[in-house]
């Protein structure tokens, strides 16, 4: 044995047994003192190094849910039997599947990587992508489409400067090199993000419904085939510490461990690989390796399996020298797969692999043990129980309580706020609120990345809702669409996580789908702050209740704490993702005003509403009040009318931040004709910028507004009609014109003059 061999293997389990008292950097692994108890208590003697590595990391916020565990457990008791007809893979898997229908199935789930993204905002954000793309090849799919939820801080902040063009650079670059269409997401700027971006990523895979792949390893015997990219020593301890420790008061961090390294180009051979295999029937379980690399590969499989598994560290392919036993099991090396192979079909496995030039490796089998072990050079450094890594980690009950500041917020109503009201005022606030930071136009993000690649896409930003294709003899698709308004939830938590289902709901059906299924993304603050875990478990209730009202399931999703600066927290940010389905692509609503002469009317009833709103946001920095009102049921009724006018329809668009006025804008400047409106209400201020909900602007061929008035009566949705499409400027009652030359301008300029030096 050589000396570096030696010092690699020096803490066995045996050595363990024989050296209890050995001090050991628990706390410095982001570990509790009762959980580095609880280890020992498992184990009946203190872990090795590698040990300790793997329980901190699997231990960790990211991969256990210690905190979040007993709140998302409301899901499952929301969840009715009809829902759960729906979905193939639900919670617990690597992405939630769906079928929809003609023996097609789709899985999506967004999942965030923002600690990552402010450290390295271009690899951060890069790697992000490429994990939840691993999610979705792990269920057996391909995937089809990507979208981008992003949060920054203001956007005329140095820090955001910094950090945005490479967030965007590194989700297009990936993307882009992976020939992913991107079609969809958000860019919001609020102060609450200075220092702590969100950057949350959301995939879409199709497959047939007999090519479902679960995560577990049956059989002793099965061999362990890690495939793909060599193990490196980027991203080690990424969950343990990154999803774990808030950002100092500087720009630095405390610990600054390496962002994973992406290659895009390997992952694509990586898809075309998995896709081969699974479709040879090669592969009885399978896992990505992400957060806690193998360390979660390894323990999850045998976990989820029927027996325990051994495996020969010393045969991973490194591309680094002298890595430890505890580097290899924590490394978040990117690219890279762990499949459960029967013996008679190795070779096989590894033909198909050697095809597509991917490097594949037997690490181990499955075992009729109860344990997980792990030798490294003939030496045992790892006997572990893999339930108790994987899925019996800590669980937490954290105090829970409604912040004093909460009812002070509450009454700190806008009503009072001055309010523009001559005709030049409102035409001067509508100009305002287009050029904002976050309702100008998105294409300075969004031409960054390839939206129609694979030839597939039907819709994209700046449509409501992206609209791929699955089925190309068919036409059937899904449609796809993230939402979420900050301000609502901090305002109300149940209410605002509500509201964006609402909204996403809401947009999907826009597009002419029938919503089906959900994701979410729950970033919030610290979970030891006890205002922030009201704030989630209220959420986190409220997306549950919604939910069971609007009869979809939460397929699955993802939780991200410690989003804060110090002990600033971000505005609670409950993104959720509301996937439909479309019989044919062909007959989706498009967006905006496309026809001269086409009637427009309004659907949904507009209040004095401005409580959170865009408005107050802008022009007076303001937050507080109550929320918008939210009524699913009339957001059902609203869908329904949508989906079963839709051949009828010949344009849409929701209105959400910034009210009417915003929606009239952009519908003109998207679909490229002006138009002749009034408005709804009798003040006029009201009825541009309230953010009711449950409203949707649509266009129908004048002749047939007055059978679409008449249906949305039956229907039960309130409806008016508002004017007419056609011209060169948008005409509002008596507000001065704006002609879509000044309005464009208005719109598009914001985001290149602010990060095109950049």
């Amino acid at each position: 044995m050589t000396e570096l061999d030696s010092r690699t293997v020096a803490d066995t389990v045996s050595q363990a047994e024989a050296t209890p008292d050995q001090a050991q950097p628990w706390k410095g692994l982001g570990l509790k003192e009762d959980e580095y108890a609880r280890i020992r208590e498992i184990l009946g003697r203190r872990p090795t190094d590698a040990e300790l590595a793997m329980y901190s990391v699997m231990w960790s916020e990211h991969c256990s849910y210690k905190s979040s565990k007993v709140h998302l457990a409301y899901f499952g008791e929301t969840t009715t039997d009809e829902m759960r007809s729906k979905m193939l893979a639900g919670i617990g898997e690597n992405a939630g599947v769906v079928d929809i229908g003609d023996g097609w199935a789709v899985t999506f789930k967004v999942e965030s990587h923002n600690h990552p993204s402010y450290v390295e905002p271009y690899q951060g954000a890069a790697t992000g992508v490429g994990g939840i793309v691993r999610d979705i090849m792990a269920m057996g799919a391909r995937p089809i489409a990507v979208g981008d939820p992003l949060r920054f801080g203001p956007a005329d902040a140095p820090d955001t400067a910094r950090v945005l063009p490479g967030i965007v650079a590194g989700i297009g670059g990936y993307g882009n090199c992976l020939g992913l269409p991107n079609v969809g997401g958000e860019v919001v700027f609020d102060a609450s993000y200075s220092g702590n971006p969100l950057v949350n990523a959301l995939c879409v895979g199709a497959m047939r419904t007999e090519d479902l792949h679960l995560a577990f390893a049956s059989g002793a015997g099965n061999k362990i085939i890690l495939f793909g990219a060599r193990t490196g020593l980027d991203g080690i301890g990424g969950v343990s510490v990154l999803a774990s420790e808030t950002f100092g008061e500087g720009t630095g961090r405390k610990k600054l461990p390496s962002v994973q390294v992406g290659d895009p180009f390997t992952e694509k051979v990586l898809i075309e690989c998995c896709l081969e295999l699974f479709h040879a029937g090669l592969v009885v379980g399978i896992q990505d390796l992400g957060g806690a690399g193998l360390s979660c590969a390894t323990s999850e499989l045998a976990s989820a399996g029927d027996g325990g598994m051994h495996i020969d560290l010393e045969k991973v392919p490194l591309r680094a020298t002298g890595m430890t036993p505890a580097e290899i099991l924590s490394s978040e090396s990117q690219e890279r797969m762990c499949a459960v192979v029967t013996p008679e079909n190795v070779d096989a496995f590894m033909a198909v692999c050697a095809k597509w030039d991917t490097i594949a490796t037997v690490i181990g089998e499955v075992t009729d043990g109860d344990n997980l072990v792990i030798d490294f050079h003939g030496e045992t450094v790892v006997d572990v129980p893999p339930r108790t890594v994987a899925h019996d980690g800590p669980v937490y009950h954290r105090p829970i309580e409604r912040g004093a500041g909460q009812d002070e917020l509450e009454r700190n109503s806008p009503d009072s706020l001055p309010r523009p009201g001559a005709p030049s005022e409102l035409r001067a606030e509508i100009l305002r609120m287009v050029a904002s930071p976050n309702l100008c136009s998105r294409a300075w993000v969004t031409d960054q990345y390839d939206r129609y690649v694979r030839g597939n896409t039907a819709a994209a930003q700046p449509a409501d809702a992206g609209v791929v294709r699955i089925d190309e003899e068919s036409g059937r698709g899904i449609a796809v669409a993230t939402d979420c308004n900050s301000r609502f939830t901090a305002l109300d938590p149940y209410a605002g996580a509500q509201l964006a289902l609402a909204e996403a709901y809401r947009n999907v059906a826009t597009s002419g789908a029938v919503p089906l299924a959900v994701t979410d993304c729950l970033n919030f603050g610290s979970p030891e702050d006890p205002h922030v875990m009201w704030q989630f478990s209220q959420a986190v209730r409220g997306l549950a209740d919604g939910c069971a009202q609007l009869g979809i399931p939460v397929t699955g999703g993802n939780v991200s704490f410690y989003n804060q600066t110090g002990t600033s927290a971000i505005l609670p940010t409950p993104v959720v993702g509301v996937l439909g389905v479309i019989d044919d692509v062909a007959d989706r609503i498009p967006s905006g005003f496309r026809t001269e002469g086409d009637a427009i009317v309004l659907l949904g009833d507009t209040a004095d509403e401005l409580g959170g709103s865009e408005w107050a946001h802008v022009a007076h920095g303001h937050l507080g009040g109550r929320p918008p009102a939210v009524d699913l049921e009339g957001e059902r009724r609203l869908a329904q009318l949508l989906t079963a006018q839709a051949g009828t329809l010949t344009g849409t668009h929701d209105l959400s931040d910034g009210g009417l006025a915003q929606a009239l804008v952009e519908a003109a400047l998207v679909g490229g004709h002006g138009a002749s409106v009034t408005l709804p209400t009798v003040d006029p201020f009201v009825g541009l910028f309230s953010e009711s909900t449950g409203r949707v602007l649509v266009t129908v061929p004048a002749a047939g507004a007055a059978a679409l008035l008449v249906a949305a009566g039956e229907a039960g949705v309130p409806a008016t009609r508002l004017g007419t499409v056609g011209g060169d400027a948008l005409e509002i009652a008596e507000i001065p014109a704006l002609p879509l030359a000044e309005l464009r301008e208005a719109w598009e300029a914001t985001l290149p003059r602010l990060f095109e030096s950049a």
